[in-house]
């Protein structure tokens, strides 16, 4: 380095020096804090070099830091603001504080602050941005597109990917939006640095995000002139804050029951995951009835709500948040102090990216997995809704293409045989292979057709199961837990931490956490767990489009035609009663149902749900619906509940026309196929003619809500007075 080089390092060192400390100094008062090693480096390489540099390194080190010094610096040499393409608005609203505390100015455009979109362009406009930052759907929104992007483009100081294993189809939380910024970065002029940050990416993610960041051809296809590869600054991930355990318990109740018993002695306040939406308010519901100061975050929880269980959390006004990982990446405590898993996620990465929350601030912060039998079948859920099939690409580009103009997500639906959000995530993968566009008024085919990568699809389906395998492997394995994790993001410099519960046992010590479960909690869990009831809400809507599927109804169901309010014992999630009826809906090896009746404790159940129902009118008589896979356990569960309640038993509908595709339709097709499918005959119209009171409407399993729809829409047409559903279980 020359003599000028040098100085000109050393002036850039002092002025990076100062914003970052102006940047720390509401948070870390009186203490004069210097660059880590690397982040001064990765500065540099953006604002002199003007580079492309992706940044992999654990929470806490000060990735966000990087990206603000840099933008600063930038400014103060003319260049335009910093954009920050961010994937939770959690994350969005900590940066804009953190910016505002050093004086940058700092705006977001997202969907929880639409209200204020036009004053943000307005001050883009006039050059009063230092900080914008976007979630990564707003690059498929056409008036962002079309108004803001081609002139923020031009302007553009510095780019930075936040959370950039997003991008990446190995990522373990890839997501379609992200695959746009790709193209975005091949429009940016030349010179105009970009930075990619992410604590959980291991070697296969880092070359994909380094061939997105600097291998993209220049015009006419020729490599940027000027380019010198993307500059890859990567740390240690060993976090040595963190003890890390797995504690193997038998069922959920005694999970739970851990957790009534130890969570007021877990460090500080923390976050308690769990991998379901229902599990994550039935444990919150349990454990404040226990006198627990706990909140409920999930991707149901409205965002006000969401924003006020943060702060609440952050302030320690309460022991944990309760959440699925709808509180993931950017959720800032530098001192959360705990962090449990009920239930595993499904893979090591993913679990060191929830885990690392914790710990940031503080000498030691405890992290606990308990994992359950079900696990496996949630990953498998989560793992198939993400992956397009042939089938449906083809059915969504032929709809587009014979409507010959845009088409609404609901417009669209009525076309074509999938729910909204498998729908609206397809259209993502579409619209980023250009196969799609999103353009005022819609959805709109380019014409340019699709290929359906099945190589791709199937190495990313093999990648999520060795993924799942390993998730198995850290819960039974004797190494060090933490070694075996950064491992999994090929960090091969680990050592034994001497912390978890491996490394302890392996010095012939008993784990840091507490192994028993008094008996009494695990009951007391167990009421909570036990508590039976869900309501079944009433479909009061037909869905659009149902005269293109040759049925003449729309708008509201008729007051006449309408169900009343319904139960189900329980949610197939739930863990409680969602186990025992999780093993009651399984399948043998073969793959066909497994038919047998409803047992002694789940009929238990379910004369406990009709004791609480609180109905105007007791039912008087019951039907059931006709079922293919499962008779017995339906006729047994007719047959009892007329028993025990002394109801009159009318049998069941007639199934007529042909059978039903099955569950995964959207609602337009699944109403379609059922108003079909059933039929009321003489036998039973002449005795609901008779009746005095409700119908209670039977069935095994409630998903969509149309079987029921139809089939109360039947009784009612045929005389019943009121129809109350009823079905042992409810999907979700």
């Amino acid at each position: 380095m020359s003599t000028d080089q040098s100085e000109a390092t050393s002036t850039v060192r002092e002025e990076a020096l100062a914003r970052l400390r102006a940047l720390t100094s509401a948070s870390r008062p009186g203490v004069e804090v210097d660059f880590h090693p690397g982040q001064f480096e990765a500065v540099e390489a953006l604002v002199q070099g003007r580079r492309r540099a992706l940044v992999v390194q654990r929470t806490g080190w000060g990735k966000s830091a990087v990206y603000f010094v840099a933008s600063m610096l930038l400014r103060a040499r003319g260049a335009g603001p910093t954009v920050i393409v961010s994937p939770l608005l959690a994350l969005m609203r900590d940066q804009i504080a953190a910016a505002e505390r050093a004086g940058v100015r700092a705006v977001a455009i997202n969907s929880a602050n639409q209200t204020e979109w036009e004053d943000v362009e307005q001050q883009l406009r006039g050059d009063a941005v230092d900080v914008l930052l976007i979630s990564p759907e707003r690059l498929t929104n056409p008036r962002f597109r079309e108004s803001v992007l081609p002139t923020l483009l031009e302007r553009l100081g510095l780019l930075v990917v936040d959370e950039a294993h997003c991008i990446s189809d190995w990522g373990h939380d890839f997501r379609p939006d992200y695959r746009r910024i790709a193209g975005i970065i091949a429009l940016l002029p030349e010179g105009t640095p970009v930075l990619a940050t992410t604590a959980t990416a291991n070697e296969r993610v880092i070359a994909d995000v380094a061939e997105q960041l600097g291998a993209l051809p220049g015009p006419g296809g020729a490599p940027r002139p000027g380019s010198d590869g993307v500059f890859t600054l990567r740390g240690p991930l060993t976090r040595s804050s963190l003890r890390l355990g797995v504690l193997q318990l038998q069922s959920a109740r005694q999970r739970l029951g851990w957790l009534l018993t130890h969570l007021e002695s877990l460090p500080g306040s923390g976050i308690v995951y769990t991998l379901t939406v229902s599990a994550a308010e039935d444990t919150a519901r349990v454990l404040a009835e226990a006198g627990h100061a706990v909140r409920a975050y999930t991707g149901r929880t409205d965002a006000a709500e969401r924003e006020q269980a943060e702060g609440e959390l952050k302030r320690n006004e309460i022991k944990a948040l309760v959440a699925t990982t709808a509180l993931g990446m950017g959720f800032d405590k530098p001192d959360l102090g705990f962090v449990v898993h009920l239930g595993a996620p499904s893979s090591p990465v993913a679990y060191y990216q929830q885990v690392g929350r914790a710990g940031r601030a503080t000498e030691r912060a405890d992290v606990l997995l308990l994992p359950g039998p079900e696990d496996a079948d949630i990953w498998h859920h989560f793992a198939t809704a993400t992956m397009p099939s042939r089938s449906k690409a083809d059915a969504v580009l032929a709809a587009l293409e014979e409507a010959g103009g845009p088409l609404s997500v609901p417009a669209l639906e009525a076309r074509v045989d999938l729910r909204r959000t498998p729908l609206e995530l397809l259209l993502k993968v579409l619209s980023v292979d250009g196969a799609v566009s999103n353009v005022r008024g819609g959805w709109v085919s380019t014409g340019q057709g699709w290929h359906y990568d099945e190589e791709r699809y199937r190495r990313i389906a093999e990648a999520r199961r060795a993924e799942q395998q390993a998730m198995r492997e850290y819960q039974q394995t004797d190494r060090c837990r933490m070694q075996f994790l950064v491992e999994q993001l090929d960090d091969r410099d680990a050592e034994p931490c001497g912390r978890c519960d491996s490394c302890l046992r392996a010095a012939g010590q008993p784990p840091w956490y507490p192994t028993e479960v008094p008996t009494d909690w695990v009951q007391r869990a167990e009421s909570g767990l036990s508590r039976v009831g869900v309501v079944i809400e009433p479909r009061a809507q037909w869905p659009s489009g149902m005269s293109r599927l040759g049925l003449q109804l729309s708008g509201r169901i008729a007051a006449g035609e309408q169900a009343e309010p319904g139960r189900a014992v329980a949610r197939l999630t739930d863990l409680g009663w969602g186990q025992a009826l999780r093993g009651l809906f399984r399948s043998d090896e073969q793959g066909r149902p497994v038919d047998a009746e409803v047992p002694a404790s789940l009929a238990g159940a379910c004369v406990e749900v009709l004791r609480q129902w609180g109905w105007e009118q007791r039912p008087v008589a019951v039907v059931s619906v006709p079922s293919l896979s499962r008779p017995r356990l339906v006729a047994s569960l007719a047959q009892g509940l007329a028993t025990v309640g002394r109801l009159e038993q009318l049998g069941s509908l007639d199934l007529v026309g042909e059978p039903v595709s099955g569950r995964g339709g959207n609602s337009a097709y699944r109403a379609a196929e059922v108003l079909r499918r059933f039929a009321v005959g003489e036998e039973l119209a002449g005795r609901l003619q008779q009746l005095a009171g409700p119908v209670l409407l039977v069935d095994d399993l409630c998903d969509s809500r149309w079987t029921l729809t139809a089939a109360a829409r039947l009784l009612r047409q045929h005389g019943a007075p009121a129809v109350l559903p009823f079905t042992l279980a409810q999907a979700g």
